[in-house]
């Protein structure tokens, strides 16, 4: 089962078994303690919860029944359920190959040469294919007709008996990067007697339990024994290691809540509510158990609803949130509906206003710009219309349309297609630009966004200047202690029409290293290789302590559509996030209201002389000319144009850098560029202006690499006071 965030590579907010309970590298974990007990949000919405729940808990839970495909779905203009010409069509493919094994030298490999993926790859190959053969039972019938309930001759259902009994001998569920047994015993291979209940583990249990509560009837009569077997295996494997452990990291007894969290609870949950008996009293206590963690992970999401791993963990982190809460209202007959809490209605937000137009997304931490693969769109669709967010149901809707009316994404797990397939009003509801009144209203165009909990803002180009191709921002204050950190305080991120050209170059491919002492050895997770300062030599520090201060908004109520224009950006102090560093270093950002972007560094440093460095990473293909450089965006376009000035002598070097790694090439293509300004002043400032297309034939006239006279930078921007409320306008 491929993760529906990062598919086909890596997990979510991941740790190095035997060292996560001391400090997770990107998290400072334990600064907080259990400090969430106090105020957890669903507690505080339901008192009264632990008594009511034993009352309103169902048995059977309602189950999410796709239509078989010769069933039309309603509306004369519907898609057809399920595009059968993808996964369906390769489901029929798959019947005749044979299923990929997993030998020990894969399992062996992330200890022998850190390679995690090899593995990862199989095993998310086989569980995509389990799930293909499962829906195609569901909704194709036994010989492949809109017959569901075939028996006699029934090869898809025989396929998913295969793909079941593959993982009920699978040594671990568990995936190599997660397991203990190496911390524990020096093995290369799983220990089958202390399964690790990690990320792996609970998507194999949910799978599982999905199919025996769907198929159970047919696997019981063509392949009687299967649903024990499956049973035993999820007790051994996940339910029972959860029960009598209680110190699992992902837990956050130590206050280090991330998306492990809700991943593996809503999975847990999902697991007990089908496959443990009614009168079987761990049922209640596991799903006590669920809500109980689910709300210390509410605890610490951010009022904002921010999510400090960035946009591509949201679909596996606040997102299974939402989903396994969902799923509590039904197995609750509503009596437990969380809707009305409004940190989910925050979060639910958080995607489409991360969006900065066609396939490209604002990406701090371990994101990508350009995701890889298609979302699981309806898992927002369906969260959007319980929470009351008619926007992002109609985002989802316009990016179904934009994957080609995709309905489903197969590595996005089992339960999440079954209740796509399942949802009428997703395989028909009309674009969002023909939504009918009274449905999900028209997807807003790129919003102006703070949150002020990651102190990350987002501005949309000045005026019209979304649709005429012009300049949006975004800069990040924050720490060097966040989950799945990047060392990237202070970073800039100029994009045109939406498309990045001053860039975050984004998550490499995980290997055994990525998440252990060695992270930031990575050149695209250190400060040079973002567009951050160095100062005098000095690069930026890990951990929380190393942060901006004295964040401020510029421009007034810059998030005001209505206002009158301004510059608007934010401005913040440098100096505490690199060790070592004396004096002050401020960055200000803004928009200017003639749609151009400037970011203007004024510094003041004390101590040891050393090379100060302000850095650009640029993407697309660079030209450099006398004090400019063009960058013509990936995938082409009208070029931006980025010129210097400053008060003290400046070098300019332009680099450029290879990518080797898949990840970087599949968003940036071959090669990244990397402008530097450099200088040896104790202080002084530089400012850099991108132009707008329409503006390049007439650029401001830059010095270059020659010292200005004036005796202070620009002065017409001014901070205004800092935002600590988030806010979203058009």
């Amino acid at each position: 089962m491929a993760d529906a965030t990062l598919p086909d590579t890596a997990p979510g907010a991941d740790t190095a078994p035997g060292a996560e309970r001391a400090r997770k590298p990107g998290s400072d974990a334990g600064r907080d303690g259990d400090a969430t007990a106090a105020a957890r949000p669903f507690a505080a919405a339901f008192p009264d919860w632990r008594a009511v729940l034993p009352t309103v808990l169902l048995d059977p839970v309602d189950l999410p029944r796709p239509r078989p495909v010769g069933t039309p779905p309603a509306g004369p203009d519907a898609a057809p359920a399920g595009r059968p010409g993808s996964w369906l069509g390769l489901a029929h493919e798959e019947l005749a190959l044979p299923w990929a094994t997993l030998p020990a030298t894969l399992l062996a490999r992330m200890h022998r040469d850190g390679n995690r993926d090899a593995y990862e790859r199989v095993v998310f190959e086989r569980q995509d294919r389990l799930t293909r053969a499962a829906l195609a039972a569901l909704v194709a019938g036994a010989d492949g007709s809109d017959d569901p309930d075939g028996i006699d001759g029934d090869p898809f259902l025989d396929a998913v008996a295969d793909g079941v009994l593959l993982l009920a001998e699978q040594s671990t569920w568990c995936w190599p990067a997660h397991d203990d047994a190496r911390a524990r015993r020096g093995w290369v291979l799983p220990d089958p007697d202390a399964p690790y209940l990690d990320l792996g583990a609970g998507e194999v249990a949910a799978q599982l339990a999905w199919i025996d509560a769907l198929l159970g009837d047919r696997l019981d009569a063509r392949w009687p024994g299967l649903r024990e077997r499956i049973r035993r295996e999820v007790d051994a494997r996940v339910l029972t290691p959860f029960l009598d452990r209680r110190d699992w990291h992902w837990i956050g007894l130590d206050g280090d809540v991330h998306n492990w969290n809700p991943w593996i609870h809503g999975n847990v949950l999902v697991a007990a509510l089908h496959l443990l008996d009614a009168d079987d009293p761990r049922r209640l206590r596991v799903v006590e158990l669920c809500v109980e963690g689910l709300d210390r992970y509410l605890a610490v999401l951010p009022a904002d609803g921010a999510i400090d791993e960035g946009y591509g963990y949201w679909w596996n982190g606040a997102c299974r949130a939402i989903e396994a809460l969902d799923l509590l209202r039904g197995a609750t007959g509503g009596a437990l509906d969380a809707a009305a809490l409004p940190v989910l209605r925050a979060t639910a937000t958080f995607p489409r206003r991360c969006h900065l137009g066609g396939d490209w997304f604002l990406n701090v931490a371990d994101g990508q710009a350009r995701p890889d693969h298609v979302m699981p769109w309806h898992a927002l669709f369906r969260a959007a219309r319980w929470l009351g967010d008619p926007p992002s149901a109609s985002f989802a809707l316009e990016r179904r349309d934009a994957a080609g009316g995709e309905l489903l994404v197969i590595s996005s797990g089992l339960g999440r297609c079954l209740r796509a397939l399942a949802d009428e009003e997703w395989s028909t509801a009309a674009p969002h630009s023909a939504a009918e009144p009274g449905g999900p209203s028209a997807a807003p165009h790129r919003t102006a966004s703070w949150w002020p909990s990651v102190e990350v803002l987002s501005l949309p180009p000045a005026g019209d200047g979304e649709r005429s191709g012009g300049l949006g921002l975004t800069v990040k204050g924050g720490h060097n202690g966040e989950h799945h950190n990047h060392l990237d305080v202070g970073e800039v991120i100029v994009d045109a029409a939406g498309v990045p050209v001053v860039v975050d170059v984004g998550r490499p491919t995980y290997t055994a290293g990525t998440f252990g002492p060695d992270r930031y050895d990575e050149w695209c997770l250190t400060s040079p290789w973002h567009s951050v300062p160095t100062l005098a030599g000095l690069t930026q520090g890990v951990g929380a302590r190393h942060a901006a201060r004295d964040v401020a908004l510029v421009g007034g109520d810059l998030l005001d559509a209505g206002a009158p224009a301004s510059a608007r950006g934010l401005s913040l102090e440098l100096t505490g996030a690199y060790p070592g560093a004396d004096g002050t270093w401020r960055r200000t950002a803004t928009i200017e209201p003639d749609g151009s972007v400037r970011v203007l560094d004024a510094w003041d440093l004390r101590g040891p002389a050393g090379t100060s460095d302000v850095h650009h990473v640029l993407a697309g293909e660079v030209t450099r000319g006398d004090g400019w450089v063009d960058v013509t965006p990936v995938g082409g376009g009208v070029p931006v144009r980025l010129t210097w000035r400053s008060d003290a002598p400046v070098t300019v070097s332009v680099a450029s850098r290879e990518l080797t790694d898949p990840m970087h090439r599949d968003v940036w293509g071959e090669r990244l560029t990397r402008l530097t300004l450099a200088t040896a002043a104790p202080r002084g400032w530089i400012e850099t202006v991108a132009t707008r297309p329409d503006d390049i034939a007439t650029p401001r006239p830059p010095s270059g690499m020659m010292p200005t006279t004036p005796d202070s930078p620009p002065s017409s921007i001014t901070p205004a006071t800092s935002a600590t409320t988030p806010q979203e306008h058009p």
